[in-house]
Order: C-alpha cells, then sequence, then structure tokens
C-alpha cells in the first residue's frame, strides 16, 4: 500500500491461500476496510483451535469483523499505524452517552443599548481602537468598573487575528476551472500519487503561510573537490559516497549551533518560537514517484564519512520503496541538490514547519580575481530559502557566508566546528 509518504507492505494475518481481492490497484482505501480473504491452510487452522479462547466481558459484544476472524477463512483489513488482531465494539453504555444530545451552551447576551453607552474609556483608547477598525463597545474592560485600557483593545484585536489563523490556517487560492483541453488535441488524464497529493497541498501551505525570501551566494570548492577525490575510495570502501550533499551536511550541522534561529519553528497561535536542541537533517531525494525527504538524526554527532555512508543507504531505501515514514520525520533542516542535474540556481521552497532551506546547484569552473591574478576556479552556487517572520536578510547572509567559507576552507570545519 501506497499512503501519503511511502510504500509499506502488509503482512499476512495468516498463512494460506488468497481466495479474492476485494479492491483494486490505484484504489483509496480506509482503515478497517476489507482487502482481500485469505484461507488459511488446515495446519493453521488446527493451531488456532487449540488456542484458549478469552472469555468476553459481559459488557462487550464481539463485533461482526471480530466473529469473522474465529472462523477457518480470515479477512486482511487496512491497518493502521497500529493494527490490531480483532475488533471490539464499544460498551453500549458508553455508545450512548456519546451518541446522547450535549446541551447547547449558553450564549452571552448582547450588551444593551444602554450598556454600550456606558463603555468607560478614554480618548486616547477610543481612538485606538478606531485605527484598529474595533467596536469598542465589545472590548471588556479589565480596569475597575469596567474600564477599558489601551492593552484591553490590542489583546482584543490580537485574540481576532488568532482566531482567523485557526478557522482559516491558509489562505487557499481559489482554482479557475480548467478549459476543455480535448477541443485542442488527445488527452489522458491519470489520478495523482499518494506521495504527490501530499506534496503538492504540503508545498502550497508552505508557499501561503510562509513569507519566503531567498539569499544567494556561491562558494570556492576548488580545494574540496581535490580532497574529495582523494579519499572517495575510502567512502566507497566504507560503503558510501563523498558526495558534495554529504560533506554539506556536516557544514550545515556545524551552521546552525552557531546560528540557532536556523534550526527552530514558529508557531504563530502561541505567538513563540521553538528552538531545537538536536540537530536532524533532511535530504531530498528524487524518486521515480516524487520527492521524499530522508532524515538525518544527530548529524552534529557524526563524521564525514559516518554521514556519506548513512546518506547513501537511506537515498536507496527511498529510491527503492523500502523506507519507513518514521525515517522521514523529526527533520529541523533540510538540503536539496540539484547539481547532478543541471542549473544555475534556484529557489527552494521551505520544508513547512522547518524555517529554511539550503539549495546546492551544479558546479563550474569560472574565472575568478585571486592574489592580483585571474585564475579558474571550481565554484558552486547556494540558494538559501528563509522565513522572514524569524530570520532577518543579514543573519541569512551571515549563515550562507559561514556556510559558504566552511567548504572553502575545509580546515575551518575541523577548527570551528
Amino acid at each position: 500500500m501506497e499512503t501519503e509518504k511511502a510504500t509499506v507492505e502488509v503482512p499476512a494475518s495468516a498463512s494460506g491461500r488468497v481466495k479474492a481481492i476485494s479492491v483494486k490497484e490505484g484504489e483509496t482505501i480506509k482503515v478497517g476496510q476489507v482487502i482481500l480473504i485469505m484461507e488459511e491452510s488446515a495446519g493453521a487452522a488446527k493451531a488456532e483451535e487449540k488456542k484458549p479462547k478469552p472469555e468476553a466481558k459481559p459488557e462487550e459484544e464481539l463485533s461482526e469483523t471480530a466473529q469473522a476472524q474465529e472462523k477457518e477463512v480470515k479477512a486482511v483489513a487496512a491497518p493502521s499505524q497500529a493494527p490490531r488482531a480483532d475488533t471490539r465494539t464499544r460498551p453500549r453504555a458508553e455508545e450512548a452517552k456519546k451518541e446522547a444530545p450535549q446541551p447547547p451552551k449558553p450564549e452571552e447576551e448582547p450588551r444593551t443599548e444602554e450598556a454600550r453607552e456606558l463603555i468607560a474609556a478614554a480618548p486616547s483608547v477610543r481612538r485606538l481602537a478606531r485605527e484598529l477598525g474595533i467596536d469598542i463597545n465589545e472590548v471588556v474592560g479589565s480596569e475597575p468598573s469596567g474600564r477599558v485600557s489601551e492593552e484591553d483593545v490590542r489583546n482584543y484585536a490580537r485574540s481576532i487575528i488568532l482566531n482567523v489563523t485557526r478557522l482559516r490556517p491558509a489562505a487557499q487560492a481559489v482554482a479557475e476551472p480548467l478549459p476543455d483541453f480535448s477541443k485542442w488535441g488527445e488527452i489522458e488524464r491519470k489520478p495523482m500519487s499518494g506521495i504527490r497529493r501530499k506534496t503538492s497541498a504540503a508545498l502550497s501551505e508552505a508557499w501561503q503561510t510562509i513569507p519566503h525570501v531567498t539569499h544567494f551566494d556561491q562558494a570556492d570548492i576548488t580545494e574540496l573537490e581535490e580532497l574529495r577525490e582523494r579519499f572517495g575510495k575510502k567512502a566507497e570502501a566504507a560503503g558510501g559516497k563523498l558526495t558534495i550533499t554529504a560533506i554539506a551536511l556536516k557544514v550545515v550541522a556545524s551552521a546552525l549551533k552557531v546560528f540557532p534561529q536556523f534550526n527552530a519553528s514558529v508557531d504563530a497561535p502561541a505567538e513563540e518560537i521553538i528552538y531545537k536542541k538536536y540537530y536532524n537533517i533532511g535530504v531530498a531525494v528524487d524518486t521515480d514517484r516524487g520527492l521524499l525527504v530522508p532524515v538525518i538524526r544527530d548529524a552534529d554527532k557524526k563524521n564525514i564519512l559516518e554521514l556519506a555512508v548513512e546518506l547513501t543507504k537511506l537515498s536507496e531505501k527511498a529510491r527503492n520503496k523500502k523506507i519507513a515514514i518514521e525515517e522521514m520525520q523529526g527533520g529541523s533542516f533540510t538540503i536539496t541538490n540539484l547539481g547532478g542535474i543541471g542549473g544555475l540556481n534556484f529557489s527552494p521552497i521551505i520544508n513547512s514547519p522547518e524555517v529554511a532551506i539550503l539549495g546546492v546547484a551544479r558546479a563550474a569552473r569560472q574565472p575568478v580575481f585571486v592574489d592580483g591574478q585571474i585564475a579558474p576556479r571550481l565554484m558552486l552556487p547556494l540558494a538559501l530559502s528563509y522565513d522572514h517572520r524569524l530570520i532577518d536578510g543579514a543573519d541569512a547572509a551571515r549563515f550562507l557566508r559561514w556556510v559558504a567559507e566552511a567548504l572553502q576552507q575545509p580546515l575551518l570545519l575541523a577548527l570551528e566546528g
């Protein structure tokens, strides 16, 4: 089965022969839905009969699903995160309690016209309310005798903004109806895969809710490339590849310690910033099913060879549909590298709820003025997209320059990283 993030195998609940498959390829199924019917082998059925059956509680009844599982023919259902062997109904008293209509909450009575006229507030407070577009009569005063202060007006305005944010987390753009493309030629429609649907929704939400800014820079990796070629065979012997991405993992993990605001998340409703004390870095991997982002955990505690081996293994698992959902969760920063394909530069979209993402493009030799002379140098384009709610432009420039200098001077990473 393909979930929103990965392809998973569903283990059979018993050994035997498949009698019927109840779903079609590409069909969307729900948790608990029967996906196939299987007839147990004789040996498995006898072993099932020898097992002592637990006594049912008097207030519970076996559901139809559980009763069917006690027979020789068993149905394999679509599992949730932790599927159970049998399903039981809730006690009738509990269900009756949940189904019972709840009494409506008493609504606050609106203020009378007389009460509205008696709202106590200074002229400056009333002026602030008018500037914010707030009806002063709707604000509850916190001062003695119900007098409304400027802080009361600001708190009321803040509560309105937060309520609107909770009700409408993202302003959804209204899509225009598509024209009939078949009028101009032959077309073909194909459903989106689960991963493509998830990617589409996540990137749309990130683009609409995060104020993106992208800062560009480049790093001279001439010396780094010589070191990479020299130690590449050592990494291959360990089971990995000494790629620019593997080296960038170590550089970024060190940079996040120097610039902690890049290893954070914004909790807008609570008006708080969450700083993470761990350094889990995701790496975007191109697969035939779409973009997947495996996460390298505790990147700051591993050397470059260890990061190279782990990155190679996770990338292979992602491309071979063997990666688990847990291996793509918990990231605090993301790196995406298009250098193997080409391009001068690009502007990556932040992987929400993270606040920044580093894009790496293809390195190319360029004439650079060094020590009074023009020399060919291998220059690596870098792009840093960041959340402007938390990160200022100057901070982004410093962060990316730190990364570029660490790539230009590998010894700097050994000294400061």
